[in-house]
C-alpha cells in the first residue's frame, strides 16, 4: 500500500486566512502552485498524495480557525501517513532567506521528514537551510495524528526569494518531493 502524503497549501485564495503578501506576490498563490508541482512529482513515484487546496480557488473554512480545522480534519479522516503543511515566510527584514521547517516536537517522527525535506530544497534552490525548530503552538502540528511538518519554503519579504518561488516553483516542488523520496528511502 502506498504512503499517503497530505499536503496542506497554507491559506486560503481570499480572506479569511489569506497569506502574506510581498514583492507583489501572494504567499497562497505560490504555495498553491508549488504544491500541485510537489504532489505530481510523488503520485509519479508512486505516493498517495491529497492537497487541500486541489484548485487555486478552493476555500476551506469560514474563519482563520475553522479554516485550519477543515485542513486537519480532511488530513485525519483520509488517514494520511504524513502531513505537509508549505508556507512562505515573512520578516521585517528583507535580507532574511532560506527555507526552515516545524514541527510539534523535535522527537517526533516528523522531525526526520523535516530534515530531509529542508537538505533537499537547499540542494535544489539553493536557499540556505534554515534548521528544523519545534512550535507547539501551530494547530496544524498540534491536532494531525500524524507526523506533521511546516515548511517555510522562502521569504516572500526577500526579492530574490520571492521571485524564485513564483518563476521557479519546479525547483521548490524537486526540493520538496525529493525530501519526501529520501525519508520514504526511495530516493
Amino acid at each position: 500500500m502506498a504512503t499517503k502524503i497530505y499536503i496542506d497549501q497554507g491559506h486560503n485564495p481570499t480572506n479569511p486566512n489569506a497569506g502574506a503578501e510581498g514583492n507583489g506576490y501572494r504567499e497562497q498563490d505560490l504555495v498553491y502552485e508549488i504544491g500541485v508541482r510537489t504532489a505530481a512529482i510523488l503520485r509519479a513515484n508512486g505516493v498517495d498524495v491529497r492537497l487541500s487546496r486541489p484548485t487555486a480557488e478552493t476555500q476551506l473554512g469560514t474563519s482563520n480557525s475553522s479554516s485550519l480545522i477543515a485542513r486537519v480534519n480532511d488530513a485525519n479522516t483520509w488517514g494520511a501517513d504524513y502531513f505537509i503543511s508549505l508556507h512562505a515566510n515573512a520578516s521585517d527584514i528583507t535580507t532574511a532567506s532560506g527555507s526552515e521547517a516545524f514541527v510539534y516536537s523535535l522527537t517526533s517522527a516528523a522531525r526526520p521528514l523535516a530534515e530531509n525535506i529542508l537538505t533537499q530544497l537547499n540542494i535544489s534552490t539553493g536557499l540556505p537551510n534554515r534548521g528544523v525548530t519545534a512550535r507547539t503552538n501551530l494547530y496544524v502540528l498540534r491536532r494531525t495524528r500524524m507526523p506533521a511538518t511546516l515548511i517555510e519554503l522562502g521569504f516572500i519579504t526577500n526579492p530574490y526569494d520571492a521571485s524564485l518561488m513564483a518563476e521557479d516553483p519546479d525547483l521548490f516542488a524537486e526540493g520538496m518531493a525529493n525530501g519526501v523520496l529520501a525519508f520514504l528511502g526511495m530516493l
